[in-house]
């Protein structure tokens, strides 16, 4: 269990729920009181005044028991006695957590309100204002220059050219990657992972035909025969034309489509060649050590680096080089972008709102069992005392409140009672 460390502001506010107690249990000894001198006065013939005032009185006793028993039922037991459905905090706790982080995944980490407040934010829009701003771009970019340098610094150039030295040149030789190619091309079409740039491909085309629908029948009736009917070459067009919107439509519409099935008994059977036919394997084999063997690559792997670092490096700590004059540009520019192209801010709102989204719907149970997870694992009746030490000096107020108007409905009630009775 956690406890909770309770801070000079928690003892204040505890000071202030005793004084707040003192006074609405005063409230209610002053009440009895004024009932049992009232009932005394009643009896003894002081007048019907008398009565009013005890009516008052028994109802504001009434109207503060109630409300006591209520406010002590939230954190403990009244007066020690176990009742069923008191001491609601300390018993309830898992639940509690549990339903409040129910009710912050359904309406704080729904998809729609996710998008609906990042929509609302503009978060592209006040981006671009604020990049530029040429103060702001400049921070950005000498931020991202110390970022870079230190990232680079720590790099050594030995270190870097021996690595790529012996990834590329040493490894690829060594080991054959026809297989390892084919392997992740079948783990991807067992996976379907190629199914996104089929549904690309697939979503692409339909679009391109449905506005370039006169483009495609055009194409067909010339290639028609000259003998024939301009008619019908039109309506073998058209047919044509339609045909084949039908087919890339049922093929983006229809996972199990036919033609689906080809492009992955197609790529299956790649992935299977580059695993174990002997000439596929040799070409791949001959493309990689072509590739190894030339001298560019050599030279590449050999001194690329070290120049490339150190250019990189002078770049990013001279404040006036082309990088980052060009980097503070670029910032200005899509700054100024952002700010005043809608469809620019569309796109990057778009963009966010999705990954967003993303993460907040997938990982919604993880992030509320953050709030599940801790409520559970704190202690009960530490517990009881934090929420009473910051919510109980205002409970306290329904304690007086329920005195004075009980007081008042007893008062109406036997005002009224009399009346009518009267």
């Amino acid at each position: 269990m956690v406890s909770f460390t309770y801070t000079a502001a928690d003892e204040e506010r505890n000071r202030g729920v005793r004084r707040m107690k003192a006074l609405a249990t005063a409230l209610l000894a002053f009440v009895a009181v004024v009932y049992a001198l009232a009932t005394w006065a009643e009896n003894s013939g002081a007048g019907a005044w008398a009565g009013y005032v005890a009516a008052a009185a028994e109802a504001g006793m009434v109207g503060a028991l109630a409300d006591w028993f209520a406010v002590t039922a939230l954190f403990r037991h009244p007066l020690g006695l176990p009742i069923p459905h008191t001491a609601i905090i300390p018993t309830k706790k898992d639940q509690l957590g549990a339903s409040l982080g129910s009710f912050v995944g359904e309406n704080f980490l729904s998809a729609d309100v996710v998008r609906g407040r990042l929509r609302a934010l503009g978060v592209a829009g006040r981006l671009g204002t604020w990049l530029a701003e040429p103060a702001h771009a400049d921070r950005v970019t000498e931020e991202a220059a110390t970022a870079l340098r230190g990232a680079l610094t720590v790099l050594r150039d030995a270190d870097v050219q021996a690595v790529v030295g012996e990834a590329i040149t040493r490894r690829a030789e060594a080991a054959e990657i026809a297989p390892g190619v084919g392997k992740t091309l079948e783990r991807m079409v067992a996976d379907g992972a190629h199914n996104r740039a089929v549904d690309l491909v697939c979503v692409r085309a339909h679009d391109w035909l449905v506005t370039h629908g006169d483009s495609v029948m055009d194409a067909v009736q010339g290639g028609a025969p000259g003998w024939t009917p301009r008619f019908v070459d039109r309506k073998v067009g058209e047919r044509v034309y339609k045909e084949l919107l039908r087919f890339v439509t049922e093929m983006r519409d229809m996972p199990a489509h036919p033609a689906r099935g080809a492009i992955d008994r197609f790529l299956t059977d790649y992935a299977a060649d580059l695993q174990s036919d002997t000439e596929t394997r040799a070409r791949v084999e001959r493309l990689k050590s072509d590739l190894l063997a030339r001298p560019e690559v050599q030279d590449v792997i050999a001194s690329a680096w070290g120049s490339v670092r150190a250019l990189i490096i002078a770049a990013a700590e001279d404040d006036q080089s082309q990088l980052r004059l060009r980097a503070r540009a670029s910032l200005i520019s899509l700054g100024k972008r952002l700010a005043t192209d809608p469809r620019l801010q569309a796109k990057v709102d778009g963009w966010l709102e999705s990954a967003v989204t993303y993460v907040v719907t997938t990982y919604r149970t993880e992030i509320t069992s953050l709030i599940t997870d801790t409520v559970a694992g704190w202690d009960a009746t530490q517990t009881s005392r934090k929420i009473e030490a910051n919510i109980g000096r205002d409970l306290q107020f329904i304690r007086i409140n329920g005195t004075v108007v009980g007081a008042l409905a007893g008062l109406a009630i036997y005002t009224i009672s009399h009346a009518v009775g009267g």
